[in-house]
């Protein structure tokens, strides 16, 4: 497993992030076993949300860190503020309940990384921040960032960060992957990094070396190996709305089968590939995954120690149409 590190946080953070929607206190024993696994597979940091299984996500993570008394080395990015269908919920009052909501179920006295699940353009970064910062001094949260918010936002919010002596927003959490988000999968408010129009995104990030926590980095499931063209149609059903709406495209259809082209070669899975090829972007980036069990997590873990070369990365992403052979150890 490979490490990074994040201002504000003491603890490693495996490149790997196990993403924590199916984890549940309700369904504890299958998924005590999964973050088991993810730990004993050298997994530190968990992706869960205010809004995951209706906080069941929070709740199954906070019990498992309290039995197996594994706090001190597990760090915990959550969220909240996501609007719902009456109001946007980026304020004062929604942040503060959220976070506390999160820290009771979490079973904890400090989230690590917190982020803002959804932004509102109407509020002012300066407001944002100052509310932010309210928490981390707090020592409520030890440091944040924002999920689904343009780089020009996440720029202008540093900006006045640094005027006031703030350490700003941390990390940022887009879709990015090799699979491109055609379509926003949820309707509205979705930001994501990935495909040849965002190319001025991906330069903001290596420019200002801000971690990306990268989500449906595997295109909801379309490069989870199981997937082919050819089973698409009997196939759909496993795949859930928001992977169909905003991957299942022709352009990623070709990545797709470049991925199995190059998996077959090496004798390595299709999300292994796509995983090594977006841990040899030019950012710092940590992979969001979603695994049901040890064997599926295990298996994609292993793509962050593939090293591919710069002409299998370019024609996996479709900007060349030949390859060299080489380099993928």
């Amino acid at each position: 497993m490979r490490y990074g590190t994040i201002p504000g946080i003491s603890k490693p953070l495996s490149r790997v992030v196990l993403g924590t929607m199916i984890i549940s206190s309700v369904e504890f024993a299958r998924s005590a076993a999964l973050l088991d696994a993810a730990l004993e597979l050298g997994v530190t940091v968990l992706d869960t949300a205010v809004g995951y299984a209706g906080g069941e996500s929070e709740r199954g993570i906070g019990r498992w860190m309290e039995e197996r008394q594994v706090r001190d080395r597990m760090v915990v990015l959550s969220k909240g503020c996501h609007h719902n269908s009456d109001r946007n919920r980026v304020t004062p009052f929604d942040m503060a309940s959220d976070i506390q909501d999160s820290l009771t179920r979490l079973r904890t006295s400090s989230i690590d990384l917190w982020m803002l699940h959804r932004d509102d353009e109407q509020v002012p970064v300066a407001d944002i921040v100052e509310w932010l910062e309210a928490h981390r001094s707090a020592g409520r949260i030890r440091a944040y960032g924002g999920s689904n918010w343009r780089h020009e936002r996440i720029a202008d919010a540093n900006a006045y960060a640094r005027s006031r002596g703030y350490p700003g927003f941390s990390a940022s959490s887009p879709n990015f992957g090799l699979a491109e988000q055609v379509q926003d999968p949820w309707g509205k408010g979705c930001v994501t990094i990935s495909g040849p129009q965002q190319g001025p995104a991906r330069a903001w990030y290596q420019a200002n070396h801000l971690p990306v926590f990268a989500y449906s980095s595997l295109g909801r499931g379309l490069l989870s190996g199981r997937i082919t063209r050819e089973n698409l149609p009997g196939s759909l059903a496993g795949l859930d709305g928001a992977a169909r709406t905003a991957y299942c495209h022709e352009v990623n259809f070709r990545r797709l089968e470049r991925c199995q082209i190059l998996a077959r070669e090496r004798g390595v899975s299709v999300p292994q590939i796509a995983t090594a090829w977006l841990l040899a972007q030019p950012l710092e980036v940590y992979a969001l995954v979603g695994a049901a069990n040890r064997e599926e997590l295990a298996s994609t873990i292993a793509g962050a120690d593939l090293a591919i070369s710069p002409e299998e990365e370019a024609w996996l992403d479709l900007r060349a149409e030949s390859r060299l052979k080489a380099r993928l150890g």
